[in-house]
């Protein structure tokens, strides 16, 4: 049954005996199955021909990234002190490895997330040094593992500039340069996905790095954002008043691929293999 049958067979089934409903009840579900594979890789797709993924992997895309910290941490959500030299660090940067996402047209960084990946004892988690009695699940606690094989997704930053809605696209709105280079819907329809993007980033960078056993604190919200597109963490713990309501989260890269949807699947290996042709530091 092709497409245009199926969409003749809903059409002309509104109102069926009782013997067809469970037909058309599957064909329904089958259909819908169907629509939203078709979008999510209509949305890789997009997504890859706007944005691209980008290793931190010289001194001055580290800087971008500490500015486009401070520009969301300190100056936009005060989560962070303003810093003279408008850069946003931490202790754990000394032992971490960052991606960031980058707007094709404008070059312009569209968002940035960082791996902390202790090596050696003494290199803490932020979630360990913070959180660590927010951890309920015993089995998850980073202390049961290797420093090599735990790491942290952490300081995930996406500026306001693409986080405007549709309705935002005019003269004067709050969006920076890049409105000049927005051509499409298909382009904006990208944006709410950047998110996406950087734990698929982030993701690429943690098996990269080869390692085991990861962990995020996180909204309850966008990690229910995250399970619509298949990316199913474990919470391991209450939500706490950290920077906000959150809690904390465990995945490792065996999950991440067994539970993503198929759509998905594919922006992920597209990350992936991006990536994979960039260099760690």
């Amino acid at each position: 049954m092709n497409i245009q049958s199926i969409q003749q067979f809903l059409q002309g089934n509104t109102r069926t005996p009782k013997k067809k409903s469970k037909l058309v009840m599957y064909v329904k579900k089958q259909w819908g199955g169907y629509k939203k594979l078709r979008e999510a890789h209509e949305i890789s797709y997009h997504f890859s021909q706007f944005l691209t993924p980008v290793i931190a992997n010289t001194d001055y895309k580290k800087e971008c990234v500490f500015k486009l910290r401070h520009n969301v941490y300190c100056d936009e959500l005060n989560f962070e002190p303003v810093r003279e030299d408008g850069l946003e660090k931490d202790e754990f940067d000394a032992y971490s490895e960052y991606s960031m996402i980058q707007h094709i047209k404008s070059e312009t960084f569209a968002g940035t997330v960082r791996v902390v990946s202790p090596q050696k004892e003494g290199q803490l988690l932020p979630i360990e040094k913070y959180c660590l009695d927010t951890i309920t699940e015993s089995q998850y606690s980073p202390t049961n593992f290797e420093r090599h094989e735990i790491c942290e997704i952490s300081r995930l930053a996406v500026p306001a500039a693409f986080r405007r809605r549709k309705a935002d696209k005019f003269v004067g709105a709050a969006t920076g340069s890049i409105n000049q280079f927005i051509e499409s819907d298909a382009e904006l329809r990208c944006f709410p996905f950047i998110a996406v993007g950087l734990y698929f980033a982030a993701a690429a960078l943690v098996m990269k790095l080869g390692k085991k056993h990861t962990y995020v604190m996180m909204e309850p919200r966008l990690a229910r954002s995250m399970g619509y597109v298949g990316i199913k963490f474990i919470q391991i713990g209450p939500v706490v008043d950290y920077h906000g309501k959150r809690a904390p989260y465990y995945i490792n890269p065996s999950l991440l691929v067994s539970t993503l949807s198929k759509g998905f699947k594919c922006m992920l290996e597209n990350i992936r293999e991006c990536m994979n042709e960039q260099k760690i530091n």
